[in-house]
């Protein structure tokens, strides 16, 4: 099993301290430091924000006098939970809900480090009185690190799953529009292609017309290839699997477009065209599926005739 599997199937607090080595020792000494830190946190949020003050990402995220004194609050209520270290499955889901907010907001993930950084050293440097051991306050600090990398670790694997959904949300979106199968006639699907076809495109093309020629019970499947950049042997080979895989599913498949350019490429590729039926042009492909369903078009002219 990866390390990112296994990371992603970590949702407990249990596993989490123990993937972090954070002990029962570390929390004790975090709530120890904490009573010092928790009536500081007021002065912790200003020195927080002269830092973030002098970043552009300020105004875009944090102009807003409201939002201001509202992720201020949230600040002081997230360290709050921190320094208590009672860390149970719900202080999970809360870190889990801070990488969601900043995922939904937008804000970049280095800005997310540097301000993670920058507390740390208000923190155990700006704040701390110099009141400590050397040894305990180094054991102060090892435990506090310990506490903010499993924090870091949960708002990144959140930040991190939201964004990848978001993309792959666009990517379908994507490939509906690059993929528009359209019922043009009773019984007739149509697809015109454009742009560059690739393995993947094609295995997603062919999903898409099996799926709309199953839910339509389509007879003909006219696929307009006018619009594609380049045909190779690749994307010629792609287009013989789709008729062949439409032919499987009781359909017939009509290629259009086929520009003399296209023809003689395939021509002197040597592709084996001899199961594909080609048009030159969408009107001839039409023409062609209409009879096949025995429809009659007849023009305007001829009728007033």
């Amino acid at each position: 099993m990866s390390p990112d599997v296994q990371l992603t199937q970590m949702k407990d607090a249990q596993s989490l301290l123990r993937l972090h080595d954070v002990t029962d020792e570390d929390l004790d000494l975090i709530r120890q430091f904490g009573q010092m830190m928790i009536p500081k946190l007021g002065e912790y949020v200003k020195h927080f924000y002269i830092w973030l003050e002098k970043l552009p990402e300020y105004a875009q995220f944090f102009g807003d006098p409201g939002r201001l004194r509202y992720v201020q609050d949230s600040q002081i209520r997230y360290w709050t939970a921190f320094f208590k270290a009672d860390i149970d499955d719900n202080y999970v889901q809360e870190r889990r809900d801070v990488g969601e907010v900043h995922a939904r907001v937008g804000l970049p993930l280095p800005i997310y480090f540097a301000g993670m950084n920058t507390s740390m050293l208000i923190f155990t440097q700006k704040l701390y009185d110099d009141s400590m051991e050397t040894e305990t306050y180094n054991a102060y600090v090892t435990a506090f690190m310990k506490l903010l990398h499993m924090d870091t670790t949960i708002v990144v694997e959140t930040y991190s799953r939201l964004i990848n959904k978001r993309f792959s949300e666009q990517s379908k979106a994507l490939l509906a529009m690059s993929t528009p199968v359209t019922m043009i006639w009773q019984d007739i699907l149509m697809l015109p292609l454009v742009g560059i076809i690739d393995s993947k495109r094609a295995q997603d093309i062919m999903a898409a017309v099996l799926n709309k020629i199953s839910v339509n019970r389509a007879k003909i499947f006219i696929m307009d290839i006018s619009g594609v950049a380049v045909v190779d042997t690749a994307v010629a080979n792609h287009f013989i699997k789709i008729t062949k895989a439409t032919k499987l599913m009781g359909c017939t498949c009509l290629v259009s477009g086929v520009s003399p350019s296209i023809a003689q490429t395939m021509v002197q590729l040597g592709i084996n065209v001899g199961e594909v039926q080609a048009n030159a042009t969408l009107r001839d492909a039409l023409e062609y599926a209409f009879q096949m369903i025995g429809l009659n078009v007849t023009s305007l002219n001829q009728l007033s005739e």
